[in-house]
């Protein structure tokens, strides 16, 4: 049976996968590698693409993240990557535990449409091992 790792964020309690945004010129893939190894210490596995896609409004956002952005900014998109963890998971100060779960129980505990709607399609992938 597959685990899930979900994140408990130390700003808002709420839990949730990893999640970040891009730099300048960084790749999505590029992105969620960074973002995974500065939020949970993992630096090698498998990363895998979803298709899943969804759009976040700005005030997901910190505002002292989002001030170079231009005013008209009201939605940004969300990217969904999976990875297969090989590493120890260290925390980094956004987060103040993580979880291994099995998939209905991750279900429960995430806090966002879009990071269950991810979760659906990992498992789903995983199940028909047509995980790409």
């Amino acid at each position: 049976m597959s685990q899930y790792c979900v994140f408990r964020r130390s700003d808002s309690g709420q839990w949730q996968f990893i999640a970040g945004g891009g730099e300048d010129n960084e790749t999505l893939l590029n992105a969620a590698k960074r973002e995974t190894f500065e939020e949970a210490g993992v630096q090698s596995g498998k990363w895998i693409p979803l298709t899943s896609l969804c759009y976040l409004p700005v005030t997901v956002v910190a505002e002292k993240h989002r001030q170079h952005w231009n005013k008209d900014t009201l939605v940004i998109p969300e990217y969904a990557y999976a990875f297969e963890c090989t590493d120890e998971v260290i925390l980094s100060n956004e987060h103040t535990e993580y979880a291994w779960l099995p998939y209905e129980e991750a279900m429960q505990k995430l806090q966002w449409d879009s990071n269950r709607t991810a979760l659906y399609e990992l498992n789903c992938r995983l199940e028909v091992n047509h995980v790409r």
